[in-house]
């Protein structure tokens, strides 16, 4: 985690493409780790760059030398302490989704993610309706506001061309 510069970096994952890669913490993001560091800090008196973000112990964490044994105890703890519903794979798709509606481009994304190929990134998008709607409209939008200059307009079109 580098909180100064506002990014975190994936250790281990189930792919090459996942483990290393650095991911940008937006601002919401990087409000709640911030958060969580004065948390931390109370727990633990420090925070030093070798420890676990999510450190052993039950019922709480009580080691950040060691990792929490299994990262769906940890989501479902937060879950019940927030109200939340879902898994945490569904944030994946969720993220993915979003970041393909706000048109982020392909490659972006696949970094972000950790994908390899298109194929993966499709699977996790979804785009919704309203989304594909808006993408629509804008193309109807951008015609009112630049029309094409008619054949008609032009004088070029012939008579059976105008009256089909």
């Amino acid at each position: 985690m580098h909180l100064g510069d506002a990014y975190l970096v994936v250790g281990d994952t189930k792919t090459d493409a996942g483990t290393g890669r650095t991911v940008p913490l937006n601002s919401v993001a990087l409000d709640a780790i911030r958060e969580y560091a004065i948390w931390y800090k109370q727990k633990f008196g420090e925070l030093t760059s070798e420890w676990y973000v999510f450190p052993f112990g039950k019922p709480q964490p009580t080691d950040p030398t060691q990792p929490c044994t299994s990262f769906k105890t940890v989501w479902s703890n937060i879950r019940e302490d927030s109200a939340v519903k879902g898994r945490w794979h569904d944030n994946r798709h969720t993220l993915i989704t979003e970041l393909a509606e706000t048109r982020a481009g392909d490659e972006t994304i696949q970094d972000i993610a950790g994908h390899v190929s298109k194929q993966m990134l499709k699977h996790y998008s979804h785009i919704r309706m309203e989304a594909k709607r808006k993408a629509l409209q804008a193309i109807v939008c951008h015609k009112i506001r630049k029309p094409r200059e008619s054949r008609v307009a032009r004088g070029v079109a012939t008579v059976s061309q105008v009256f089909k």
